[in-house]
């Protein structure tokens, strides 16, 4: 399984990025998928996740509202459309895919089996 992510850039405050994340070696419909971000200096934090069916999402508390993560089965993608991005938006992006057997969604990055190399988002003020 290998997660590509893409999309990063440099953006004004207010702009807006979409993100995207193919998926080879597998259907992606099998995976939860999710993204993740590391801004310099801090620790990875969850952003946001999708389940396999797309009916359920989670977001980081900070983005709901201007972020939505979405997925295409068919197409073996993951996308972040991010709106009115602030900068400290600005970090490392990541996808993330797991098989989830139990459905549990975890946030904290551990329960995810398969990463992306990441992609960099900077907003600037």
């Amino acid at each position: 399984v290998q997660l590509q992510a893409s999309g990063g850039g440099l953006v004004q405050a207010g702009g807006s990025l979409r993100l995207a994340c193919v998926v080879s070696g597998t259907a992606i419909s099998r995976y939860i998928a999710g993204w993740f971000r590391q801004a310099p200096g801090k620790e990875r934090e969850f952003v946001s996740s999708i389940n396999k069916t797309g009916l359920r999402k989670q977001y980081l508390d900070s983005v709901k509202g201007r972020f939505t993560i979405s997925r295409d089965n068919a197409k073996n993608m993951v996308y972040l459309q991010m709106n009115s991005l602030k900068p400290e938006d600005t970090a490392v992006y990541y996808c993330a895919a797991d098989l989830d057997p139990r459905g549990v969604m975890d946030k904290s990055g551990e329960g995810y089996a398969y990463w992306g190399q990441g992609t960099l988002v900077t907003v600037s003020s």
